[in-house]
């Protein structure tokens, strides 16, 4: 993860969550995506270092 950016892929990879969770529910979770691009060749990715705040708020205490 020595990038400033992780694609959608990547990001659910990272977070064992499905595909179709980050496209569909990560934003309704507070994971908010960058889309870089318009119409269907848009590529939406995430900040990783927003990736790692968003996990660590998840932690249950």
């Amino acid at each position: 993860m020595g990038s400033q950016f992780m694609d959608a892929q990547q990001t659910a990879r990272y977070l064992n969550m499905s595909l179709t969770w980050i496209y569909r529910d990560a934003r309704r979770c507070g994971l908010k995506p960058y889309r870089f691009g318009n119409g269907k060749n848009a590529k939406i990715q995430f900040k990783t270092i927003d990736v790692l705040k968003w996990l660590e708020q998840q932690r249950v205490s």
